[in-house]
C-alpha cells in the first residue's frame, strides 16, 4: 500500500539513514526500532507526510487515510471528551457538525442540496454508527463513558493521551503510524489495544519500547541501524535473534578472510626473496592486495547499552517493611482501604492493579512522600531505601542545576573524575553531562536517578514504573542490572517483559482486596487462573468488580437511611 524507494535521511553532515526501500502492505503490522537518535520518529514523520527526505521516492495511493498519532495533550482543552475522540477524521466531523447546524436553522432557511450532499458524507464514513465506536474505543482504552460528556480539561496528561489515541484508532484510517502508543495505558488498555490492531485490516507501523507488545502485534520488524532500514520477517525476539545471528555470520566471514590473508603474507613474506618463487610471490601478493579492498569494515551500531551497577552497601534486618491498616482517600475517592503487607529482606515484589487503584500512592506513603489517612508504616533494622517516582523528574527534586551539578551534589567527598566515571556508564557523557536538568528527557531523567542510586548503594530499591520513557537497550540493561541487585526490589510496572524478568512475588490490588502470592507471574496465573494481561479476562473482572463496588456502596448508603431515620 506504501512504498519507499532509496529513502535517504540527513541533517547537515550526519547521515540518519540512506538507501532505505521497504513496502508496507494490508495486514501486516511493523515494529518500527533502533537506538534514541537512530531516526525512528523521523522515519514516521516522513511516511506521515510531516518532514521532507534529503532523498528518495514514498508511493502512497489516492484518498488513502493516515491514522497519526499525536501527543499534544494541550490541543481541545474545552471540547467533549467524545467529540475529540470523533474529530480524528476531519471531513466526517466537519459534516456532522454542518448537519446539526443546517438541522437548526431549517425553520429559517433549510438548503436541501447541501443537506443532501451533507448526509453522503455521514453515510459515507458511516458517521450514524460513529459516536457508538469512537465511545467502544475510549472505553477500550480505559476512560468509562460516565466522563465522555466532560470536557477533555478534566483528565489528567496522560488521559488526554489516551483520548488522542481513542482519536488516531477512530477516525476510519486506512493505515495506521504509532510513536510510542502504549506510554500511559495500563495493562489491561495495552492488550486491548493489541487486539485492536491485530484485528486492523491495513498496515500498521508502530514505534514501542514495551517488548511484549511488539512480540504480540509485529509480524515484521524494521530495524534503524547502520545508517540503513532494514526489514526483518517475525516479531522483536524473532528479530533480536535473526540480528545477532546475521552479525555473527558477518563477522565470522570477515575474521576466515583475515586469516586467509595472514595466511598468504605469511607466503610471500617468506618467499619474495627466493629467485625461484619470487613470481608465485608476487602473484599472491596481488591476490592479497585485492582481498584488502574487498574487506569491509563492520560499521559500529548505533544501539548504545547503559550500565546499571546496583549495590547494596550492607544487608538490611530480615523484616524490611511493615505496611498495617493503610488507608487514603482524595475528596471523595477512597484509593486504598486497610492494605496490610510485610516485605523480608531479598523479596522481588511486583505490585499489580489497574489505574487509580493506589499503586503509585502505596509507594508514595511507604517513602514519606504522602501521608496516610490510616495506618502505619514501619521500616526495619537498617533499611535504606531508594526511590524512583513514577514522574522522573519529581525524584530530581530542584532542578536549577546540570546533570553533573546534581550528581556531584550526590557524591560527597568524591571528585570531578569519580562523578564523570559513574555517569559514563549510564551514557552521561561530553555535553550530556552539561544538560540542566530541565531539558532531560523521561528517558534521560530516569537514567540519572539510576546513576544516584547506583553512588548511594541502597538495600531496597522502591521503583514506580521504571521503565516508563527508557528505550528497549536501556530496559535491557536495567533487567540485567537488577538481576545482579541483591538488596530487596518493591516495583510497580505495566511492563510484562520487565515483570517476567524479575518478580519473584505479586501483590494484586483490587477494590475487593489483595492478593499476595509467593511465586513468579507465571507461577501466579497458573495457580489462580486470573490473568491481568489477558485482555479480555481483565476486562470481565473489572466489570465484575465495579458492579460489586455499586453493590457495597448501594448498601453502605441503605443502612445509613435507616440509622437516620433510627
Amino acid at each position: 500500500m506504501i512504498s519507499v524507494s532509496t529513502l535517504k535521511m540527513e541533517f547537515g553532515d550526519h547521515v540518519l539513514f540512506a538507501g532505505a526501500s521497504f513496502q508496507l502492505n494490508p495486514g501486516e503490522r511493523y515494529g518500527l526500532v533502533g537506538a534514541n537518535g537512530s531516526g525512528k520518529t523521523t522515519l514516521l514523520n516522513i511516511l506521515a507526510g510531516r518532514i521532507q527526505p534529503t532523498d528518495g521516492a514514498i508511493s502512497v495511493p489516492n484518498r488513502i487515510r493516515l491514522g497519526v498519532l499525536r501527543q499534544d495533550q494541550f490541543l481541545y482543552q474545552d471540547e467533549r471528551i467524545i467529540d475529540v475522540a470523533m474529530m480524528g477524521n476531519r471531513e466526517l466531523w466537519d459534516a456532522m457538525v454542518e448537519h446539526r447546524t443546517l438541522l437548526e436553522n431549517a425553520h429559517e432557511n433549510f438548503d436541501a442540496d447541501r443537506y443532501a450532499k451533507v448526509e453522503e458524507t455521514i453515510m459515507r464514513y458511516d458517521g450514524y454508527s460513529a459516536e457508538s465506536s469512537a465511545a467502544a474505543i475510549l472505553e477500550g482504552l480505559g476512560l468509562p463513558a460516565e466522563v465522555h460528556e466532560q470536557p477533555l480539561s478534566t483528565l489528567s496528561g496522560g488521559f488526554r493521551l489516551r483520548v488522542l489515541l481513542a482519536q488516531t484508532l477512530a477516525s476510519s484510517p486506512d493505515v495506521l503510524l504509532l510513536d510510542e502508543p502504549t506510554n500511559h495505558l495500563d495493562i489491561i488498555s495495552i492488550r486491548w489495544l493489541e487486539g485492536f490492531i491485530r484485528e486492523f485490516a491495513g498496515p500498521v507501523l508502530v514505534i514501542s519500547h514495551d517488548h511484549k507488545f511488539l512480540d504480540g502485534v509485529s509480524t515484521h520488524i524494521l530495524d534503524v541501524d547502520y545508517e540503513q532500514v532494514t526489514l526483518y520477517h517475525g516479531n522483536y525476539t524473532e528479530f533480536v535473534g535473526a540480528k545477532k545471528a546475521e552479525r555473527e555470520r558477518r563477522e565470522k566471514e570477515i575474521a576466515a578472510r583475515e586469516k586467509e590473508i595472514a595466511q598468504t603474507m605469511e607466503f610471500v613474506d617468506r618467499f619474495r626473496a627466493k629467485a625461484s618463487k619470487a613470481r608465485q610471490a608476487q602473484s599472491k601478493l596481488r591476490m592479497v592486495e585485492k582481498k584488502q579492498e574487498s574487506l569491509v569494515e563492520l560499521p559500529q551500531s548505533s544501539r548504545r547499552y547503559p550500565t546499571f551497577r546496583l549495590q547494596e552497601r550492607r544487608h538490611s534486618g530480615r523484616d524490611v517493611l511493615k505496611v498495617k491498616g493503610v488507608g487514603k482517600a482524595y475528596g471523595d475517592k477512597q484509593v486504598l482501604r486497610g492494605v496490610d503487607l510485610e516485605v523480608r529482606r531479598g523479596d522481588r515484589l511486583a505490585i499489580m492493579g489497574p489505574n487509580g487503584i493506589g499503586k503509585s500512592t502505596l509507594l508514595k506513603i511507604v517513602m514519606g512522600e504522602v501521608d496516610a489517612d490510616d495506618g502505619i508504616v514501619e521500616w526495619g533494622y537498617e533499611t535504606y531505601p531508594g526511590y524512583l517516582a513514577q514522574d522522573h523528574h519529581e525524584s530530581l527534586g530542584s532542578l536549577d542545576m546540570t546533570a553533573e551539578q546534581w550528581i556531584t551534589e550526590h557524591s560527597p567527598d568524591r571528585d570531578i573524575g569519580f562523578v564523570r566515571g559513574e555517569m559514563g556508564l549510564t551514557l552521561f557523557s561530553g555535553d550530556d553531562a552539561k544538560k540542566p536538568l530541565t531539558a532531560l528527557s523521561g528517558g534521560e531523567a530516569a537514567r540519572l536517578v539510576f546513576t544516584r542510586l547506583a553512588i548511594e548503594k541502597p538495600n531496597v530499591l522502591v521503583l514506580d514504573e521504571p521503565t516508563n520513557h527508557l528505550d528497549l537497550e536501556a530496559i535491557e540493561s536495567l533487567v540485567e542490572g537488577l538481576d545482579s541487585y541483591t538488596g530487596t526490589l518493591i516495583l510497580v510496572s505495566h511492563d510484562r517483559w520487565f515483570i517476567d524478568q524479575l518478580a519473584t512475588r505479586i501483590v494484586d490490588i483490587e477494590p475487593s482486596g489483595i492478593t499476595d502470592y509467593a511465586g513468579t507471574y507465571a507461577d501466579y496465573v497458573a495457580k489462580t487462573g486470573t490473568d491481568r494481561l489477558d485482555a479480555a479476562q481483565a476486562s470481565r473482572r473489572a466489570k465484575e468488580e465495579a458492579r460489586l463496588d455499586r453493590i457495597r456502596k448501594a448498601r453502605e448508603k441503605q443502612r445509613l437511611r435507616q440509622s437516620r431515620r433510627v
